[in-house]
């Protein structure tokens, strides 16, 4: 099972990818520090630089694309300007997903994304024939020592249901979290360890991998 991953950060994506036995076969990072760490941790694996450049056709019947696009059009934190931030970038991953058109789609955005953004996500995957299910999943849910609510956007096209009525929306009892494995506690301390800045930064825009290798590890299943 092949994975093109989008937005990819410092990998985690991948990590659950290889946890699951799924391969990596190319990312999308701008970012010069995460690029380094796929460089070092996933090397032979073509990065590209800028997904406004990224021909999603050269990857076409590849079965899973993942991406954590950029949160800040939709955080609580931000100022939410939605589409009209410059840093809306869901119609990129659309339009790679419309060109490779992958069996499945595996995205993470910020909490804020249910109240902003999230059903015109879902109405464009369904739009593209895919079924969509939304969760809300803690980094806690996998024994990580903060919460790190994240909304987790699974599309599945499924080729038999073709036709059948798409079901977008998920009612509150189903946004499930699983146990598992510990995340380790970091310390603030900056002594001695190089870009520090770098680091908190790659670490803070990072998925959990624990949670993205449950979903994953079901996807390889199916």
């Amino acid at each position: 099972m092949r994975h093109l991953d989008l937005f990819s950060g410092i990998g985690g994506f991948a990590l659950a990818a290889r946890w699951a036995g799924i391969e990596t076969v190319a990312f999308c990072e701008i970012e010069e520090f995460p690029r380094k760490v796929l460089q070092k941790n996933f090397p032979g694996v073509p990065i590209h630089h800028d997904i406004h450049d990224l021909d999603g056709s050269e990857y076409a019947g590849i079965e899973l694309v993942t991406g954590g696009y950029p949160c800040q059009p939709f955080s609580l934190a931000g100022a939410r300007k939605g589409s009209d931030d410059d840093r809306h970038l869901w119609p990129e991953m659309l339009r790679v997903i419309r060109q490779a058109k992958p069996r499945f789609v595996v995205a993470e955005n910020v909490i804020g994304h249910l109240s902003m953004g999230l059903d015109e996500v879902c109405d464009d995957l369904e739009g593209e024939g895919y079924e969509v299910w939304p969760f809300v999943i803690p980094a806690c849910g996998k024994d990580a020592p903060h919460k790190r609510d994240r909304v987790w956007i699974v599309a599945n096209a499924n080729k038999e249901q073709e036709g059948a009525e798409r079901v977008c929306r998920v009612p509150e009892s189903k946004r499930n979290a699983w146990p598992g494995l510990v995340l380790p506690r970091r310390e603030r301390v900056a002594n001695g360890i190089p870009n520090w800045v770098d680091r908190c930064g790659a670490a803070g825009n990072a998925i959990v991998p624990q949670v993205a290798y449950e979903i994953l590890r079901i996807i390889r299943a199916v």
